[in-house]
């Protein structure tokens, strides 16, 4: 179900989201409507579909309560050992309100039907829908998988076809600092294999400081080209957050601030990177000047659509990277979860 070499970063997190616990009270009302309307419930059906959806909404809140008080050692477990581990909790909770219902019932007099009946009853309806949640669920997870797969195909072709001018541009600046300045010439050959050897390796979550180190790297080789023409301003703090974020995913910011931003302006111009942690998380923004040509600034979509649709997929919908023109300058700022 999972690929071991991008595992999931908390299979439960899509239970806690708004829409998920929608969706699970409303489930638990269509269950009690057709309860209640079942051909045996010939009188008092508002009655017994009020008793039905108490119960249920015990049952499908209290099972989300201990997967959440469980989630912690429930991370440690495959997606297809915790979906079972999750009907487990499911049933066992269905058994506990099914008694405790027929306990109240009877004591009030309501129920004629004997306690093993009726908690036997329960039990089998409650098997039949966790099942059915079960398959959901391993549907979800599937197609969670696909999704992100789909992301680092994306990626992988992305990085098949590293834009060629890039490379050329790299090596003539190589030669033409190979007799003036050799120390630099092999400086610029060492960090333009680190950045290859990091776009080979494929997808995959990397710590902060790491994505940082290669974005100077492909930044001190771009100083070396562009010269005066780039002012590059780092913001950064000395104690970065330990923190893992998506490989390749500021690099591509600075590309794109250059290729389409300083490299634009004959006199060249300002790139600022800056690196702060937030209350949630931590924001990366990278910034740069733009020509004031307008038929010069479109570009911006391609690489940063990319990096974004990858950051969603590879944070579980946590991250995300939002761009606008602030001021005369492009601006992307990335908010990575922590």
């Amino acid at each position: 179900m999972t690929d071991p070499a991008h595992p999931q970063q908390d299979p439960l997190a899509a239970l806690w989201r708004p829409p998920a616990l929608l969706g699970v009270v409303l489930g638990g009302e269509a269950l009690a409507a057709i309860l209640a309307l079942a051909p045996a419930q010939d009188s008092d059906r508002l009655v017994h579909f009020g008793l039905a959806s108490l119960g249920i909404q015990w049952v499908a809140l209290g099972t989300l309560c201990a997967l959440y008080l469980l989630r912690r050692p429930l991370r440690r477990l495959a997606p297809r050992r915790l979906a079972w581990v999750g009907l487990a909790l499911f049933l066992g909770m269905s058994l506990l309100v099914a008694m405790a219902a027929w306990s109240v019932l009877a004591m009030s007099g309501v129920t004629e039907v004997g306690r093993q009946d009726f908690v036997l009853r329960s039990a089998a309806l409650a098997l039949v829908v966790g099942l059915i949640g079960l398959l959901t669920y391993q549907n979800y997870s599937r197609s969670r998988w696909l999704a992100v797969r789909a992301k680092q195909l994306e990626l992988e072709a992305l990085q098949a076809r590293i834009r060629p001018h890039f490379l050329f541009n790299t090596l003539n600046t190589g030669a033409a600092l190979v007799h003036a300045r050799p120390d630099a010439a092999e400086r610029v050959l060492l960090d333009l294999a680190d950045l290859f050897r990091s776009a080979l390796r494929g997808p995959r979550l990397v710590p902060l400081a790491e994505e940082l180190a290669l974005t100077r790297r492909y930044l001190e080789i771009e100083s070396l080209r562009l010269g005066e023409r780039l002012q590059l301003h780092w913001d950064v703090p000395e104690a970065l957050p330990d923190a893992q974020v998506p490989s390749l995913s500021i690099q591509p910011l600075a590309e794109n601030a250059i290729h389409h931003g300083i490299e634009r302006l004959p006199a060249g111009g300002r790139m600022d990177v800056q690196v702060r942690p937030t209350g949630t998380g931590i924001q990366i923004v990278v910034t740069n000047d733009l020509t004031d040509a307008p038929g010069e600034r479109q570009g911006h979509a391609v690489g940063l659509a990319s990096v974004r649709e990858r950051l969603q997929a590879m944070t579980g919908g946590r991250g995300t990277l939002e761009t606008a023109l602030e001021d005369g300058r492009f601006v992307a700022r990335v908010l990575l979860p922590a």
